[in-house]
């Protein structure tokens, strides 16, 4: 009756850290609850609950959906963000941007399109499920 509740070792926490270490090549999707550092290479699309921050020695070929996010490093492809999108000044960004708020560091490089003041983050991760062909049902 008072037995605490045994968490399931597949389930990641939402506070949970990841990293993409340098060095580090990842072909495919990349999808995770927590938080994500990548100071590797990942060819693919990077979808995060949480945060995704590239290192200035990262780089991500696709698509980066995120709660939030600061990038160092390079990414070409198209980024779609909730809440804060830091660009810092090694960014090296080639792609589109979608947020709610965006700061550039001078230094920074960003070829494309943005658009801010988004600020429904479910509608974001709904996007990408449409888009995707995939749709998830989460309680």
């Amino acid at each position: 009756m008072f037995q605490k509740k045994k968490n399931n070792l597949n389930e990641q926490k939402a506070g949970s850290i990841n990293i993409v270490g340098e060095g580090t090549e990842i072909t495919g999707d990349l999808t995770t609850k927590g938080d994500i550092r990548i100071d590797g290479r990942i060819q693919g699309n990077v979808i995060s609950q949480a945060k995704v921050v590239v290192g200035a020695s990262g780089e991500v070929v696709g698509d980066i959906y995120a709660y939030s996010a600061e990038l160092s490093g390079t990414v070409s492809g198209n980024i779609t963000v909730g809440e804060n999108l830091f660009l810092k000044m090694t960014a090296n960004v080639n792609g589109n941007i979608l947020s709610n708020k965006l700061v550039i560091e001078n230094g920074a490089d960003f070829n494309g399109y943005c658009q801010t003041g988004v600020t429904d983050t479910n509608s974001i991760f709904n996007a990408k499920e449409r888009s995707s062909g995939k749709e998830e049902t989460t309680a």
